[in-house]
Formats: structure tokens, sequence, C-alpha cells
């Protein structure tokens, strides 16, 4: 029989003496400078409450699943699930499996599932029953014991807002929203935050009594999007950039996030709330922070949000808030090649509703990076198609050697962030037309893609904030400070859009209403068509 010898006896030198310290052995993988070793979560377990919704069903679970499939959770992994339905935990685990099956972007394997599944749990209930949270308590307790999760929980709130303050007050009761000091209890809070600034307080007065606020994950899933990240590599990591990043080149900056759906099934969440609290409050307005900012010190949660801090806090509106804010509903018209109805006519809609589908505004970022710079911020559904960029457009060149004729088709200079759905760069610039004698100049584009440049495909915007909920690392999450700035921003805008009466109709499958248009032409500019 072979006899195995520990790995440090074996390397230690025949000669030295017997009674010499026993070197300590260090494993070569776990080497700091080697980046091959992903972070990965410790012993710990999430509750979704509202899982059987759409987000849980198409974003949270395949998330959860595909974290697994990439060896990013560990083997003590737990998953409750809390809803109304009145399930049996396999009747839970195969509704959990049908949603993976057919939404995680990774391959389904019965080795990952089977290991997955025996952490699954259910706790049928109510948020109104103490009992069920009495339930829920058991059930992570029984983890603790059964899984090993060590009372590290979070908790994620895939419910209305309305619902935040009661769910939260029950895990206080319960006891489910503190933890001992060498375990953790995490709450994830889903967009959006209030409704203004106001609502806005008093939710986070609520959660601030049952939650610290370090323990608080406010989820902008925007933010968690590769491209997004690859915005701050762009920007810090290259030097070409820097020298031309401020208003001494850049003319101005248009973000834009353009759906060709129409309100789907959102039509009860939607009426009332509109595109601009829908979008441009977090999303936009978190895109416009990271193109504007400063270099942070460090990607340290407390040195990202200092600077996105300081721009929101920089941001100024238009005095005359009717020339330069526009919003629009979509009438009837073709998506493609489906004739769709108008908004007033979508199911569960009121016929004389005046929520806008379409947003566009005006910002302007008063610091000496900024000055004069206009940022444009658009949002609508029913457009002309599905589509998230961030278009840096320069200035034209101070003298152009060239016959008038010889450049009509050059344009303004560009750097493109697409977001989604082709994830990428792309630089749009002048050069000449080959052939002929004269020097004849038109626009043309590089670009990059991620899909062809990188091995491995970009994980779903819910992976990496998942994952950095469980690891304790909140770069990613915008803060209490950021929420209520820009509440403070859009507010405002909100209260001016309430005085005027229905807003200006644009067919489907458009660009919006011809109210926006206008509103870059007084500027000098026009809309980029992605």
């Amino acid at each position: 029989m072979t006899t195995t010898t520990n790995t440090a006896d074996a390397t230690q030198n025949a000669s030295e003496p017997k009674d010499t310290p026993e070197r300590e052995w260090t494993n070569p993988l776990r080497d700091p400078r080697d980046l091959r070793l992903p972070r990965i979560a410790g012993p710990c377990s999430i509750v979704i409450f509202g899982v059987t919704g759409d987000l849980s069903r198409k974003k949270l679970l395949p998330a959860i699943y595909d974290l697994a499939n990439r060896g990013l959770l560990p083997p003590s992994f737990g998953l409750t699930g809390f809803a109304r339905r009145d399930w049996s935990e396999d009747e839970f685990r195969e509704f959990v499996k049908k949603n993976v099956q057919e939404h995680c972007r990774t391959h389904f394997s019965e080795d990952t599932w089977t290991q997955l599944a025996e952490g699954i749990r259910f706790v049928r209930g109510t948020f109104e029953d103490a009992d069920a949270f009495e339930r829920l308590s058991d059930t992570v307790a029984e983890l603790d014991r059964d899984r090993g999760t060590r009372g590290n929980h979070a908790f994620y709130m895939s419910v209305p807002p309305r619902d935040f303050p009661l769910v939260a007050k029950q895990l206080s009761n319960c006891g489910l929203a503190k933890s001992d000091s060498d375990a953790w209890r995490r709450v994830i809070i889903e967009k959006p935050f209030g409704h203004d600034l106001e609502s806005a307080k008093r939710l986070d007065t609520v959660i601030s009594e049952v939650f610290d606020e370090d323990s608080v994950f406010r989820i902008d899933h925007y933010l968690g999007k590769e491209t997004v990240q690859n915005l701050l590599a762009l920007r810090f990591a290259n030097t070409m950039y820097e020298p031309i990043w401020n208003a001494n080149y850049v003319d101005h900056v248009q973000i834009t996030m353009a759906e060709d759906i129409g309100v789907a099934g959102r039509a009860g969440y939607y009426d009332g709330i509109g595109a601009a609290r829908d979008v441009i409050q977090n999303h936009l307005l978190q895109l416009m922070a990271l193109t504007a900012m400063e270099e942070p010190l460090s990607f340290k949660a407390c040195d990202l949000t200092a600077e996105k801090t300081k721009v929101l806090s920089a941001v100024k509106l238009p005095k005359d808030l009717g020339a330069h804010t526009a919003r629009g509903q979509y009438a009837a018209g073709w998506q493609g090649s489906h004739e769709v109805v108008g908004y007033l006519e979508e199911q569960g809609i009121d016929p004389d509703s005046t929520t806008e589908t379409y947003a566009a505004i005006r910002l302007d970022v008063d610091t000496r990076r900024w000055a004069g710079v206009p940022f444009y911020l658009r949002t609508g559904k029913r457009l002309g198609r599905r589509v998230t960029e961030i278009a840096v457009v320069f200035k034209r060149a101070p003298h152009l050697p060239f016959d008038s004729t010889a450049t009509q088709e050059l344009g303004k200079n560009a750097l493109v962030i697409r977001v989604q759905p082709y994830e990428g760069i792309t630089l749009r610039f002048g050069s000449k037309v080959p052939g002929g004698t004269s020097m004849e100049v038109r626009d043309v584009s590089m670009d990059f893609n991620y899909g062809s440049s990188f091995t491995e495909s970009s994980p779903e915007a819910y992976e990496r904030l998942i994952l950095d909920v469980l690891l304790g690392d909140p770069p990613l999450f915008p803060t209490t400070r950021e929420v209520d700035l820009s509440w403070k921003i859009l507010d405002p805008i909100e209260e001016f859009w309430s005085t005027l009466g229905q807003p200006e109709p644009y067919r489907a499958g458009t660009w919006g209403p011809a109210q926006a248009a206008e509103m870059l032409a007084r500027d000098g500019h026009r809309w980029r068509k992605p």
C-alpha cells in the first residue's frame, strides 16, 4: 500500500534536522496575482418574496442557477420561495426547474440542478400573515442546521413598492432582520424606490428601522451589465480619451433607452408611473453619472459613490422646462410587420390616462469639466427598435481645409457605448472616400463587439448583482443619497408635466413625438438614429 505524505514533509530537505518547524504550505492556485479563480460566495441562502412573478421566473431563478452552474455558489447554498400558492416543496422545485430550463443562460446540467435542488424550500403565506413569517424563520433555521448556511441570509423583495414596508416589518417581528455578530442579513430592493422624493424618504425611514444601511442593496440592474462597467474601463484604463472627455471637445451627450414593446403585462404597474419614473430616475441618471464623473480613487463602493454623488449634486435643470423636456404617448401603428394598438387601447389602461410612454429631458452638469455641454436623456416604448446606448458626440474640427462639397456627408465624431442588445463600442469618424481626384470625406465606423472579442459570453446583469449581494460587495448599488438626488432632479419635471394635458401622441414604430425633435433642434442638434 502506498502511503501519502504531507506536501510540506515531502518538500523538506532530508538533511534538515527533524526538529525544524514545518514550513507553511501555500496553494499556488490561491496566489492573489492569479486572476483565473473568481470570488465565490460563502455559505448562505436567499429568500425571494414574489417568487412566482415575471422578474423571478425570467431573471432571478435562472441567474441563481447560472451562478451555481459557473461554480460561484457554495455547495451549502439555500433558496427559499415565499408565495401564496398552495404548493408542496416538490411542486415548487418543479416550478423552479421549469423556469430555469426555459431561461437559463448556461447549459442545463442535471448534476448542478440536483445539488441546487437539495437546498430549495418553499413557504406558503401572504405578507399580512405573521404565522407565515414564523414558518419562514423556522425554514431559515432548518437551512442553517441541515445545509450549513451559518445564519447568512439575503431577502429579495421582488414585490410592488407598496409592500416593502410591510415585508420589512414582518421580517423584523419574526427576528429575521438581525443576525448574530458572526453572520449577516441583507435585503435587496427592486426599483422604483418610491415615486417621488417624499415617498422615497418615508420608505427609507421604514427600511432603516429594520436593516442597517450597509445591509440594504437597491437593485438597478443596468449597473450590473458588462457594457456599463466597461464604460469605467474605457474611461479610466486608457489614456487616449481623458484629454478629450470635457467641454473643450464634447459637443453634447445623448443617453437613450428605447423599447420596441408596449406595456405588455405591466399595465397595472405602469399606468400612473410613466417612462420618466420607470427609467430616467434610475437607469439613465446612473448612466449619466458614470459618464460624467471624475476618476475615483478606487472602485470601492465609497469612492465610486462619492464621484457619482458629485455629478448628481451638480445637475442643473433648464429654466424653460416646456422647451427642454418632451413627453409622448404611443398611438396605434406598425411594429415591424405587426399592427399594434395604442397605449390608451391597451388592456388595463384608463382610456383617459395622461401617463407618458416617452420622456426626453435636457440636463446640464454645472462643473468645470462639463460647463455648457447638454446631456439629453430619452426613453420610450414602441419606438423604432430596442436599444440602449450612450453617445458622446464631439465638436466639429475648428478648421476644415476642404471644399464645402467634399464634407457634405461628414457628421460629428461620436463615441457610442452600446449597452444592449449588441454590446460593444462604436467610434464614428471621417475618412477619405477611395478613388477619384477630390478629397471627399464621409463618416465611417470602427466597431468593438463583446461577442467576437472574448471567448466568454457576458453574464446577465442579475448574476453579477446577486453575487455581489452574497459577497457583500456594494459598488454597483445606488445609495440613499443617490436616490434622493435623482428624485430632486425629476420631481420638478414631473410637477411641470402634471399641469399639462394629454401627452403628444406618436405612432408606434417611430422614434417619438415631434416635440422631442424640436427640443434638440432649438440647441442646434438632432437625435442620433441608433
